[in-house]
């Protein structure tokens, strides 16, 4: 059983649906606390869906089994009890979700925030550890049920601006989840051996802040989609709950109003 969050508008409209894909060690809340209600406003039904084993979906106690593959039939689920054909909107690990479906099956439209880059996890695990040897190991070794100050401190800087809003840090905290480490695995290898199928729109957007998907990162993933990069300014990794989430919220609803 999957949780799947949803707001809806107040009075029914033809707008697409979205369905939002959350990253790594995360779950839908993330997109929940602003994005969907916001959305819900301009009059979207809009859902996020916690990956297996992920918020409070069945599946932890296999999580380390779950490949990026069954991430997808996650999604492809998620989609498909839906009202109607959803326009995809993924994070980082959640956006590799994503482009995976649009290989291998027919996407509405897609979009990509701070997307893992085309070749993979392995060079941006390079340059954090060279960068910052402390990062890799605690979150290799990240246990959400015993969250130390020390691990918090030194990962809070890749994916949090220094003015977070502390309330919404702390509720982030509470919603850290493990990671399959067969995804992350999965991860590590170049992403597109296979190109996305035609005719699916796609957007792909990153925070000129980031230190996880950096600005370069979203340029080539937007080179691999034939799209140009949207980086908008400031902001760190999960830009959906930065004080500014606004301004990434406006440049999705600005995408999707040329596709209607």
């Amino acid at each position: 059983m999957l949780e799947l969050r949803s707001r809806r508008p107040a009075r029914a409209t033809r707008k697409p649906p979205l369905l939002f894909v959350h990253g790594g060690y995360c779950d839908a809340w993330c997109w929940d606390r602003f994005f969907l209600p916001w959305f819900a406003e301009l009059g979207h039904t809009a859902y996020a869906v916690s990956l297996r084993g992920h918020g409070t979906s069945s599946g932890a106690e296999a999580l380390f089994l779950a490949s990026l593959d069954d991430y997808v039939d996650d999604v492809d689920e998620a989609a498909g009890g839906l009202p109607a054909p959803p326009i995809l909107i993924g994070h980082s690990m959640g956006a590799a979700v994503i482009e995976r479906m649009m290989a291998t099956r027919t996407v509405r439209a897609s979009g990509l925030l701070a997307p893992v880059p085309p070749s993979g996890l392995v060079p941006v695990a390079a340059r954090l550890a060279t960068s910052t040897p402390a990062f890799g190991s605690h979150l290799l070794g990240l246990d959400p049920t015993h969250l130390s100050a020390d691990v918090l401190t030194a990962l809070r800087p890749f994916y949090f601006s220094d003015d977070v809003d502390p309330a919404v840090l702390a509720e982030a905290t509470r919603h850290l989840n493990a990671e399959s480490a067969r995804v992350l695995f999965d991860l590590s290898l170049r992403l597109h051996w296979t190109e996305p199928q035609a005719n699916a729109p796609t957007l792909v957007l990153g925070a000129q802040g980031d230190r996880i998907a950096t600005p370069d990162d979203v340029r080539a993933t937007a080179r691999h989609h034939g799209v140009e990069a949207v980086i908008v300014p400031g902001m760190a990794h999960m830009l959906m709950l930065e004080r500014q989430w606004e301004v990434v919220a406006r440049g999705i609803a600005t995408w999707i109003a040329t596709l209607e």
